[in-house]
Order: structure tokens, then sequence, then C-alpha cells
């Protein structure tokens, strides 16, 4: 059974650092492009961030470039999110994501994806 699993949200104080998991159940997330999208309250869902599987290219949304790191770890099929210099307008539930098809390139559109994680919610407050 294919599962992505989040962890390591919270509260944190603007500027802060919050590492997020996403961790693949039932397939070698090496062999796929793993996404982070992230929700808001009365927003619609936005790409954050993807790795590739071929050569673990990644790539950012504008407004998190220089501020978060996404990797991968092969020997626990975990990919990562590290985030830094936390805002505010960072505040949502994040998601992880990945297609049914094995080796294809990163997409910010969210129908490209076909299985998701439960969440796990970001809030950045003072």
């Amino acid at each position: 059974q294919v599962q992505l699993v989040e962890s390591g949200g919270g509260l944190v104080q603007p500027g802060g650092s919050l590492r997020l998991s996403c961790a693949a159940v039932g397939f070698t997330s090496d062999y796929y492009a793993v996404a982070w999208f992230r929700q808001a309250p009365g927003q619609e869902r936005e790409g954050v961030s993807c790795i590739s599987p071929s050569d673990g290219s990644t790539q950012y949304a504008d407004s998190v470039k220089g501020r978060f790191t996404i990797s991968r770890d092969s020997a626990t099929n975990t990919v990562y999110l590290q985030m830094n210099s936390l805002k505010p307008d960072d505040t949502a539930v994040y998601y992880c994501a990945a297609p049914v098809t094995a080796w294809g390139d990163c997409s910010s559109d969210e129908y490209f994806y076909d299985y998701w994680g439960q969440g796990t919610q970001v809030t950045v407050s003072s």
C-alpha cells in the first residue's frame, strides 16, 4: 500500500526554522518526483518545491527561494523540506505528493500528483 506520511510541522516564531519530513511507504521515492504543496485558509493549494528522480534537480516557488531547501535521503526513503527564515505568510498546511508514474519530471500542477500525505500544520506567529 502506497502512503506518504508527513511530520515536523508546528508553531514557530518569525525568522525561525522547521524541517518537514515526508516518509514514503510502499514505494521507493528515489524513482519518483516528490513535491511539497501548501494550502493556507481560504486560499488555493500552491506548489512550494519539488525534487526530480533522475538527477535530483530541484524547483522552488519564488516566494520560498533562498529560504527553503528540498532534499531526499535514500537510506530512509524520506524527502525533507528545510524551511528557514520563516514568515507569517508561510503559515499553511503542508502536503507532500508523488505521481503514480516513475521517473517523470517535476510539475507545479497539483493534478499531476496521485498520492498525497495527510498534511502537517505550520504556523508562523509571534
